[in-house]
This record gives structure tokens, sequence and C-alpha cells, in this order.
């Protein structure tokens, strides 16, 4: 198991880099692929990095694996191959990686740690998912676990460990214990963060690398700011 220590490359957080994956340390406000607002999205940034870096001439291929929601901070893979886009869309999809998250909340949770169980319904109209306790009509079935790492002055520091990876899943179900995350206004928090993010970061991945098959851990950085340097 390798561990890979974030560096800095023309403003894009490079984790990692090989021929086949290149793991980014997603920034605040950064969108992981193009949607409807038509604002570049990391992958095109990425393209630019790759195509500058080797000098290519054409089209640089990156495939877009996984999202990050866009208040989110934290790892992004990204595939630069076909070959490793069809494996690891396959990992995802069967749920062969292990993902870490750290949330900041304001409110006491109920217990040190736990594991939350919810089903979670998407309104495509706002854009949220709302967790219930029991299953309704049209609802996917979420679940997480959750331990206290620090309690700061005013705040607590979760580390979340996803089962399922479901629409906004760690923001709503945190939401359904009381918990919103910080700066989330979607989801309950009572005011928003000046760079308008919220204090949820993608901290740790340990996937199998797909063409080598060596298992990997990457770790990202914490954005810089006052309450993540105070963990």
């Amino acid at each position: 198991m390798k561990e890979k220590i974030v560096s800095t490359k023309d403003n894009l957080q490079v984790i990692y880099e090989d021929n086949h994956i290149i793991v980014i340390n997603k920034r605040v406000g950064d969108i992981v692929q193009g949607d409807k607002t038509g604002d570049k999205p990391l992958s095109d940034v990425v393209k630019e990095f790759l195509k500058e870096k080797y000098n290519k001439p054409g089209e640089v291929f990156l495939g877009v694996i996984h999202r990050l929601d866009r208040p989110t901070t934290g790892i992004v893979v990204f595939a630069k191959t076909s070959k490793a886009l069809t494996r690891l869309n396959e990992t995802f999809k069967n749920r062969e990686t292990q993902k870490t998250y750290w949330a900041v909340v304001k409110n006491t949770p109920p217990k040190d740690s736990d594991t939350l169980v919810h089903f979670l319904k998407r309104n495509t109209k706002n854009n949220t998912s709302k967790a219930h306790l029991k299953e309704v009509p049209d609802s996917k079935k979420a679940s997480l676990s959750y331990q206290i790492i620090k309690k700061l002055d005013n705040y607590f520091v979760l580390e979340i460990d996803l089962h399922t990876g479901r629409h906004h899943q760690i923001r709503s179900q945190l939401q359904a214990i009381g918990c919103p995350i910080k700066g989330d206004l979607k989801y309950g928090f009572d005011r928003s963060n000046p760079d308008g993010g919220i204090h949820l970061h993608a901290k740790k991945l340990i996937l199998k690398h797909p063409v080598s098959k060596e298992i990997l851990k990457f770790i990202a950085n914490t954005p810089d700011d006052i309450i993540w340097k105070s963990i």
C-alpha cells in the first residue's frame, strides 16, 4: 500500500499521476464535469495541464469516473486511458473502494460513533436528497459510519466511511441526525462559508490500480482555512 502526498503544480493540486490515472485534490467551487452552468470543469483544467506537460499536439483523453459536489473538496480520480476508464468504472460501480471523508458540524452528534442507515429520495427540482428512516417510493438505501475525531471550540470533526454512494448522501444523512455540515445552507446550516463551500472533504481513498493491480492509498490535504488548520 502506497501513500501519496499532495504536490501542487500550476494551481492544480496533483496527488498522484502515472500512465493510466491522475488524482487531484479538488478545490471549493470546482465542478468535476461540465454542467448547465457552462463553467469550466475540472476535467478540462486537467486536460490542459496534461496537454502542456507532455506537449501533446492533439486531443487529450481523460475519463471522468466519479464526482464530488461543487462545494466539497478532496480526492477526485481521472482515467488517462480507455482501459483504465473501463476498469475503474467497474471498480467504483461495484464499491471496490474505501472512501473516507472529514466533515465539520456545529451540533453535538447523538453518539461519538455510529452507523447511519437511511432511505434517500432525490428531488431533481431543487437538486437535494431527503433522508427517511423507512423506505419510501423511489428511495435508495444509504449507509455510512462516522466517529468524532476532534472536538473544537465550537465544532465537531467527524470522520466518515461511506458504505454506499448516493446523491448528497453525507450531507442529507448528517442533516437527518441534526448535524448539518458547516456552510451547507441547502442542508440546514444557518449561514454560508465566505468561499461558498462547505466543510466536507474527501480525505482518503483506497483502490486497486486498474492495470498494475497494486493497492494504492491517496491522502488529500484539507483546505487552507482556520477551521481545517485547527484539526
